[in-house]
């Protein structure tokens, strides 16, 4: 029988408060205290820069960032600018990846794992967010050389992301951070910023692409059962919004 791991809903939570709660879960499945973990939440308006970041490509200066209530927040999963807000669906996996060989730096908390492990735990959250638009009515593909989801959008002449990714392996082999899948959020946010530092291509979300518009509990299931089959979990959606 497949391994459990539960889900959590959580829904509209600061990014402080939730980051809080990866790095409290993946100290207790580091040891063993806590099974894999899925967190699936929403977050109030928010820019976050990952270790790659560039500040030029926040766009908006202070003036704007406070009208427009954003918060900024510098963090510790790969990748460069992105933004979360009420309408998209993130996705916190917190599994352990310890049974793999991992080279730790001195005085960091950081791991790094064998590029075709770091490579193929990203590429499972690709498949895994195409299996749930499928299922939702929605053809996506993976690009070579980028991270991320992607549709053909329109009559743009680039393909559009749809769900961002982030991620970070800590020293004991946990992953942090996750996904960002866009449902029907405010797309004017991404006016703020070059997201993920790729002028050349569009943004989109499903609201944009179908006639009718999912509700979050649909997406949350279908993503639920897709990630299930991808990693081979048995999933276990915890209802209460309470974590242990």
């Amino acid at each position: 029988m497949d391994a459990a791991c539960n889900v959590y809903w959580l829904g509209l939570v600061p990014y402080d408060e939730a980051w809080q709660h990866q790095n409290r879960l993946a100290a207790e499945i580091a040891a063993g205290r806590q099974p894999p973990t899925l967190l699936l939440l929403e977050h109030p308006h928010t820019y976050t820069f990952g270790r790659s970041g560039h500040i030029e490509n926040l766009l908006w200066d202070e003036a704007e960032l406070a009208r427009r209530g954003v918060t900024v927040q510098w963090v510790d999963r790969g990748g460069d600018v992105t933004y979360h807000g009420p309408g998209q669906l993130v996705g916190y996996p917190l599994l352990s990846l310890g049974a793999m060989k991992m080279e730790v730096e001195a005085g960091q908390d950081t791991a790094r794992l064998p590029q075709a492990d770091y490579i193929g735990y990203l590429r499972n959250l690709e498949v895994t967010l195409i299996a749930a638009l499928s299922r939702l009515g929605v053809t996506s593909v993976q690009l070579p050389g980028l991270t991320g989801v992607w549709v053909q959008s329109g009559s743009e002449s680039q393909p559009a992301k749809i769900a961002a990714i982030g991620i970070k392996v800590d020293a004991r082999g946990v992953t942090r951070h996750g996904f960002a899948l866009n449902v029907n959020p405010d797309m004017s946010y991404w006016d703020g910023i070059v997201g993920c530092g790729l002028k050349e291509y569009p943004v989109t979300s499903l609201a944009e692409l179908l006639d009718w518009v999912p509700s979050m509990p649909e997406v949350k299931e279908a993503l639920t059962d897709a990630f299930g089959k991808v990693f081979a979990y048995r999933m276990v959606t915890i209802t209460l919004p309470v974590l242990p």
